[in-house]
């Protein structure tokens, strides 16, 4: 394996997933080629790497970080529209949309282009590593690479191991993790692997115990955060997600699952369908706003 820092990390996507990946392996010293369909999407993710909320500016501000590194980091990072410019690429992070067929298409038309010995790595939260490597002739060189939101704070990054995964590949994988000062944890491939599966659980059945009464929304967020001390209770951490997003990875869970449990209530459905789909642009809000519920303060003394 060659030596990490002198690896080409190319990065498929500049949305919230892929231009916080792409900032922090620059900001650990990689070189990243950061790849979208449109020039304007690439400038809005240079921008939020720039000045988003979990930007450089703000690092360098709160003393986090210096000057000069930040100015290196940028440095590091070049966009490009033009999928012929990965072909040098020794990695490549896929963080597109949550949809196999639109990740498949991207994959297969990838194994084309770039060099054979590189590796594929999808940010896919729960399709099945084993369905994406089937659009390439590299599965050995393909592997799960799930990121967390946001990127450049969380810690985790859950590898999965897919049918044909070498060692090699996961090793090389778990590295550039750790020298980016995450934590990786290599999984087994299945649908919704293990954070996934969870997380999908957990919100769903969150979701039918306030449709059948046993306890309001602020109520279920507040006790989740107070006695499981999560960050989030499933209704904020939904409307995070976005609702949308939510709906998708049920859907997909059950028709591969065919799990009851897993399956979307109508109540998603319908906030869905009315366009309350979270905090994202466009949408008309989320469960607090759907049913007018004020979001109550953190219990903090």
């Amino acid at each position: 394996m060659q030596e990490l820092k002198k690896m080409k990390i190319g990065v498929i996507g500049s949305g919230i997933m892929g231009h916080g990946i792409a900032q922090t392996l620059a900001r650990y010293g990689y070189t990243v080629i950061m790849n979208d369909i449109s020039m304007d999407f690439l400038q809005n993710g240079m921008q939020m790497i720039k000045s988003g909320r979990f930007g450089l500016e703000k690092a360098v501000s709160a003393g986090k970080m210096k000057r000069e590194d930040a100015d290196q980091t940028l440095s590091r990072i070049s966009v490009t529209i033009n999928q012929e410019d990965l072909k040098d690429c020794d990695l490549i992070i896929e963080a597109i949309t949550e949809d196999e067929k639109v990740k498949g298409a991207l994959f297969r038309k990838l194994d084309g282009i770039v060099k054979k010995s590189a590796i594929f790595a999808s940010n896919t939260s729960g399709i099945m590593i084993s369905s994406l490597s089937s659009y390439t002739a590299r599965g050995k060189n393909f592997i799960g690479m799930h990121w967390f939101n946001p990127p450049q704070v969380m810690k985790l990054v859950e590898v999965v191991k897919g049918p044909e995964t070498t060692e090699d590949a996961i090793h090389t994988v778990v590295s550039i993790s750790e020298s980016a000062e995450k934590v990786p944890i290599i999984v087994n491939d299945g649908p919704g692997f293990f954070t996934t599966r969870f997380l999908n659980s957990w919100l769903m059945e969150s979701y039918r115990m306030f449709e059948s009464g046993v306890a309001g929304i602020s109520e279920i967020d507040r006790m989740s955060k107070l006695a499981f001390g999560f960050p989030m209770g499933p209704f904020e951490l939904s409307d995070f997600i976005g609702l949308d997003t939510m709906l998708h990875v049920a859907e997909y869970m059950y028709d591969e699952t065919k799990r009851p449990d897993y399956a979307p209530p109508t109540i998603l459905k319908k906030l869905v369908l009315s366009g309350y789909l979270g905090n994202k642009k466009g949408s008309k809000g989320g469960w607090y706003q759907y049913y007018g519920i004020k979001l109550e303060q953190p219990d903090r003394k």
